[in-house]
């Protein structure tokens, strides 16, 4: 009897066991890498939070990478699968001869979404303030440097010449040394720019987004090797994204706060909803999520006036827009 009893518990134990796997095999799961974490991206957040991705059969697993340079470095190292960050990127990558190089298959955003913060709290500002000035700036060769110098130039005023760009401190810390005094302005995303005025260390005076007009500022992307070996959950990752993105283009700031506000836990609902005011209403966010060639053009015009591209990258070598289309006419 004691012999029958133990071998019922050993294979109950084994379809216990069995059932566990089934439940851990039941999602895909994806290392996602984002350039910073903000409310900027908050279709992805959207789709973070109401399930989008498990509706997808996906377990997505969210890192931040501090920077385009280091979630580059993730894609190509293998430690994420997807990067999210400027496009910028992928063009270096390829023109220095990376075969395995990566490819961009959905944007996000049409718009910057950094913000301009003056230390005096109560400044007119006009862009010829910068005139003599330091700013606390961003890498070379990325994004948030580029299109801040590209609003410069259109303004007339000389990068190297007529202010004092800072630009080696790391990217995760701006707003911290721009707290403890250094600089007369910095660029920041969200909520940082926020922050800042909160504890009345600053003021935003100017949207870099609104000053630079539509500009394709972040995708998502993949090695080429990934994206021919797993069609099937770029698909799926891209149909959770449009999802989010549906969701902030017919829901409130109020209800998109809401949703998103476990990913900023430090971060109280109204300022959560004034900054998705503030992204909403300066049209950040794409209705879909196909990249077009106008606007990698758009973004290689700007890495020239930078002088940070050696040559242009051909549009259908770096961008797939198969997954984006499908998930648009879904």
């Amino acid at each position: 009897m004691k012999k029958r009893v133990v071998a019922l518990f050993i294979v109950s134990l084994m379809i216990v066991s069995l059932v566990g796997c089934k439940k851990d095999t039941k999602y895909t799961e994806v290392n996602l890498t984002e350039v910073a974490h903000s409310i900027f991206y908050a279709p992805q957040y959207v789709a973070i939070e109401l399930g989008y991705f498990e509706d997808e059969g996906l377990k997505v697993n969210l890192t931040n990478g501090l920077g385009a340079d280091k979630t580059m470095t993730a894609v190509l190292s293998g430690n994420a699968d997807i990067g999210f960050m400027g496009s910028e990127a992928s063009i270096y990558v390829y023109n220095e001869g990376e075969k395995n190089y990566v490819v961009n298959f959905a944007q996000l955003t049409q718009r910057a979404g950094n913000f301009l913060v003056s230390r005096d709290a109560n400044e007119t500002f006009a862009w010829n303030n910068l005139k003599g000035k330091t700013v606390i700036g961003g890498r070379i060769g990325g994004m948030p440097e580029m299109i801040f110098e590209y609003i410069l130039k259109k303004n007339s005023i000389d990068p190297k010449k007529d202010l004092t760009i800072i630009q080696n401190i790391d990217f995760g810390i701006t707003a911290q040394s721009f707290q403890a005094g250094t600089g007369d302005y910095t660029i920041e995303f969200e909520p940082a720019a926020t922050g800042l005025e909160l504890q009345k260390a600053g003021k935003v005076v100017a949207s870099l987004g609104v000053e630079s007009g539509m500009v394709p500022y972040t995708a998502y992307s993949a090695k080429l090797s990934y994206i021919k070996d797993h069609p099937e959950t770029i698909q799926k990752f891209v149909n959770a994204l449009q999802k989010g993105m549906n969701y902030v283009n017919t829901h409130t700031s109020e209800e998109i706060a809401k949703v998103i506000k476990p990913q900023f836990k430090e971060t109280d609902i109204d300022t959560v909803t004034k900054i998705v005011t503030r992204y909403k209403d300066q049209q950040t966010w794409k209705e879909d999520l196909i990249f077009k060639e106008e606007s990698f053009n758009l973004l290689q015009d700007i890495l020239d006036s930078s002088d940070m591209l050696a040559k242009h990258a051909v549009y259908t070598d770096l961008v797939d827009t198969t997954y984006a289309t499908k998930a648009a006419n879904k």
